[in-house]
């Protein structure tokens, strides 16, 4: 609502009786008076707005309680019976008063002065709305109300009615005798002035042509027999005007006339229309018919380019387009261009469009009506520029956001050579194999190196995607030698660390490779070769790191800084280097700001921020309500994000068979028991539960539930309990382990709880069965000394939690991988099953989940199987979405079936 400066203080001016009071709003420029009626719909768009005065936060807020006030019916007459007052409040409503004051006082007004001002406005409410229902047509005249006739309770029951049937139906279910709409006109000397009219339009309802004149529908004697309307048009174009001023309050001014026919609207109102005003009539049934003398055919895109640089600047554009295109010399900016019917508007218009003071101008000799972003636009139309990766976002996308307002973009032929160096980037041609490298790429690492080759020399950041496996190690050790060997920083899992250390004295023997980790910790002399370090080292020393001049920075296992807001992602954005590349097999685990974190480290401001990345990509996608936005955001990260799998053609046509089984198990009777009774005690918890307390309980519910289905002792928490006999889960693993090892294979066992491993290491102690535990605990050497122990057949048996042992191993000994219990997110459950199924394995290997039936585990299962074929766009939020559910399908959900 532009026409209400909402910028600066308000207040509460009382009235006489009718004393429905007026609330006058300020700001710098000048003040408007509103009456309750017209300003509670602006006091209510406003309330969720955070910076505005602490007097205007106050009123909204006492503006809502009011109305709520009214439906629960807590008011009654005066003791004069000349208006209605708040009446009958409670001990909670009084509370409410009091923390509204409390929480709104400050410089500008104490509590006690606060308090008032929510009493004034709840008194100033409960009398206005009552008079001004639909059941109360607006009276033509500001004559002294008659005493309130209807009590309170009956005012209530007919609001709630009211309530209720506009909800069920959307909209009034009254027979309406008459339609209105609007129709501006002006004159030459009005056009010059910048006013126009607004002109009130009625019509028979079943038939929109037929027009009466509104001066003489509300007259005291009209001609409503001869437009063949009846006696009740009148009321019938009160109520619908009525409808049109909540819609657009400055309607409001004709609700004061006593002929409401037309209201001459200044600059301010025009904008005001031309803005939302006119969307919002047309949405409540009211359009607003334009002349075809006042144009509005103005049109706005974005044209982006090379800036245009001052005469006399250093550095030509050319040596920054040649030197790397993205180097420190490059410069991009963008300019907004307005056009008339497709013409572009002169430098001159532009100027005069931009002085304007009213949205009415004239411009080539036609009246032009033009509203507030378009006047905006052009005072800012001047080159402003923007950072290189902007405008190749912009460039790939055909759109450019400027203040989260979409426009077209038309692109200079310098973009363009950029845009399609760098799509191009992934299928150009091999680049050759450094010569430093002691190892055959296959053709798809090739691809893969080009590709950050192509990127990194643009400077330009990259996330490599493929799955576990496919040598996004070699890839990164090939690009730091294609690099020329400067210094590369590798910020990684501590379990990682000695794989990477590993592959780099491997593959690249003569480069210099140090472990920053540990207490021995020393950047001396760092001018090339590869540094190693860990998250939370990195996190620690990002001052210290950012001291040397790295070439490349990689953060493997990328889903580590996820979250934009942790301090590890905070950190390794601070330190400085030419190019940055993130490795992970799984860029989305949970929803798509997570994708946004990883690609912002990479590629900063392709994005946006992250509130504009939910508002215009995140949200509209995994909505599904904009089925293009998908396609839009393919285009945009595209170039930029390389994945790909085991199972493409050619990609690893050597790998061997993979056999995925889902091992359907039963309940023991105990954990029936368990089972059923977890549930009914939860259920009556979450349903008498408050919201925040409700989200708690139910995500305790689903650990427990899947502790149950694991091992009774595991739920219990017993410290010496008997393990056999008690879960079917603990018997097939007895079999499948018993086979395994009679094959001569190996096998490795995730849970995603330690305490069951616990229980598992306990009860293979008792068998005999050599085995070992990987947890998040274990000592990075420990870690190492495990992998090398179960490589050479020492320990077949490898129990890993799924957090720990998830990613960045190699255990190709293993032919056989055992989910004992289900991860969420089929991507994570992928990523631990790759630890066994990557290059280097030979024999087949053979995947099995248990499942317990009837279970939630189950069900679970049965929505991972719908959501594995979405693991590269948006996954489910797993447990923190449950938690969203209505009580009726949680207890679907959870229930155990039979």
């Amino acid at each position: 609502m532009t026409f209400v400066p909402v910028t600066g203080p308000a207040r509460l001016l009382a009235g006489v009786p009718p004393r429905e009071g007026s609330i006058e709003f300020t700001d710098d420029r000048r003040t408007i008076v509103m009456p309750i009626r017209g300003a509670l719909p602006v006091l209510a768009k406003v309330r969720d707005q955070s910076d505005l005065h602490p007097s205007v936060q106050l009123l909204a807020g006492a503006a809502l309680m009011g109305l709520q006030l009214v439906a629960q019916g807590r008011f009654a007459p005066d003791p004069e019976g000349r208006h209605w007052q708040v009446a009958g409040l409670d001990a909670d409503s009084e509370r409410r008063i009091l923390d509204l004051a409390r929480a709104r006082a400050g410089e500008d007004f104490d509590e006690a002065t606060a308090e008032g001002m929510v009493r004034g406005v709840l008194d100033a409410v409960v009398d206005t709305m009552p008079r001004t229902t639909p059941g109360n047509a607006r009276r033509p005249t500001r004559a002294p109300a008659p005493p309130p006739t209807r009590s309170p309770d009956a005012f209530s029951g007919e609001l709630q009615q009211r309530i209720a049937r506009l909800r069920s139906r959307g909209r009034d279910d009254r027979p309406h005798l008459v339609t209105i709409s609007f129709r501006i006109e002006a004159d030459e000397e009005e056009l010059v002035a910048g006013a126009v009219r607004l002109v009130l339009q009625v019509h028979a309802a079943d038939n929109a042509a037929h027009l009466a004149d509104a001066s003489e529908l509300w007259a005291d004697t009209g001609p409503e027999a001869a437009h063949g309307f009846g006696d009740r048009a009148r009321t019938h174009a009160a109520i619908a005007l009525r409808s049109a001023a909540d819609a657009w309050p400055v309607l409001d001014r004709l609700l004061d006339l006593r002929i409401p026919d037309e209201i001459t609207l200044d600059s301010d109102e025009i904008l005001s229309l031309l803005d939302s005003g006119a969307a919002a009539l047309n949405e409540a049934g009211h359009p607003v018919m334009w002349p075809k003398y006042l144009d509005r055919e103005v049109t706005q895109r974005v044209e982006l380019g090379q800036q245009r640089r001052p005469a006399g600047a250093a550095g030509p554009r050319e040596e920054a387009l040649n030197d790397g295109l993205f180097g420190p010399q490059a410069l991009f900016g963008f300019e907004w261009q307005l056009s008339l019917h497709g013409e572009e508007l002169t430098d001159a218009e532009m100027d005069e469009l931009a002085r304007t003071t009213s949205p009415i101008i004239k411009l080539r000799d036609n009246w032009v009506a033009v509203d507030s972003g378009v006047i905006k636009r052009a005072r800012k139309r001047l080159i402003r520029s923007i950072t290189p990766v902007q405008a190749l976002a912009a460039t790939l996308t055909g759109v450019v956001d400027i203040e989260e307002v979409p426009y077209e973009a038309v692109v200079g032929a310098s973009l363009l050579k950029v845009r399609d160096r760098v799509r191009d980037a992934a299928t150009g041609e091999p680049v050759e194999v450094p010569a430093g490298l002691q190892a055959d790429l296959r053709d798809y690492q090739r691809r893969g190196l080009g590709w950050l080759a192509e990127l990194t020399s643009l400077g330009l950041g990259a996330c490599l995607a493929d799955d576990m496996g496919l040598g996004k190690t070699i890839t990164l050790i090939a690009l730091h030698l294609h690099r020329g060997g400067g210094p590369t920083l590798v910020v990684c899992p501590a379990s990682l660390l000695g794989n990477w250390e590993a592959e780099i004295r491997r593959f690249a023997p003569g480069v210099a490779v140090r472990r920053h980790h540990g207490s021995a910790r020393d950047l001396d002399g760092v001018a090339s070769g590869f540094v190693l370090t860990t998250y939370g080292t990195m996190r620690n020393d990002a001052e210290l790191l950012s001291e040397v001049p790295w070439d490349l920075v990689v953060a493997d296992e990328a889903q580590h800084i996820k979250n934009s807001r942790s301090a590890a992602a905070r950190a390794i954005r601070t330190i400085p280097c030419t190019a940055r590349v993130a490795l992970t097999g799984t860029p989305v685990e949970n929803d798509l700001t997570e994708l946004w974190s990883i690609l912002d480290w990479a590629i900063p401001g392709l994005l946006g921020s992250r509130n504009a990345f939910r508002k215009v990509w995140a949200g509209p996608i995994e909505s599904g309500l904009e089925p293009t936005k998908a396609r839009q955001f393919a285009d945009l990260i595209g170039p930029f994000l390389l994945r790909r799998r085991k199972s493409d053609p050619g990609i690893a046509p050597e790998l061997p068979p993979k056999t995925e089984t889902d091992h359907v198990l039963g309940l023991s009777r105990e954990q029936v028991v368990l089972y059923e009774t977890l549930v009914r005690e939860s259920m009556r918890r979450i349903e008498e539960a408050d919201e925040e307390t409700r989200r708690g309980l139910v995500l305790k519910l689903l650990t427990g539930l899947k502790q149950i289905c694991n091992h009774p002792a595991h739920f219990l928490r017993q410290a010496n309990p008997k393990l056999r006999g008690r879960s079917e889960k603990l018997e097939l693993l007895d079999e499948l382990v018993g086979t395994v090892i009679a094959e001569d294979g190996a096998v490795l066992v995730f849970t995603q709880y330690v305490a069951m491993a616990d229980l598992l290491v306990r009860h293979l102690g008792t068998t005999g069965v050599p085995h070992q535990f990987l947890h998040g605990g274990t000592p990075v050497r420990g870690r190492d000394a495990m992998v090398a122990r179960f490589q050479a057949g020492e320990a077949p048996v490898f129990l890993l939690s799924l957090k720990a042992g998830g990613t960045g191993l190699n255990l190709t000994r293993a032919d056989h991988v055992i989910h004992f219990d289900r991860w969420w997110n089929p991507a994570v459950e992928d990523q631990a099953t790759d630890r066994a199924y990557r290059i280097g394995q030979t024999r087949p290997v053979q995947v099995h989940r248990f499942v317990t039936q009837g279970t939630i585990e189950e069900k679970i299962a049965e929505l991972l199987t719908r959501k594995r074929s979405l693991a590269d766009s948006v996954l489910s939020r797993g447990e923190t979405a449950l938690t969203e559910l209505s009580n009726d399908e949680l207890r679907d959900l959870v229930e155990l079936r039979r």
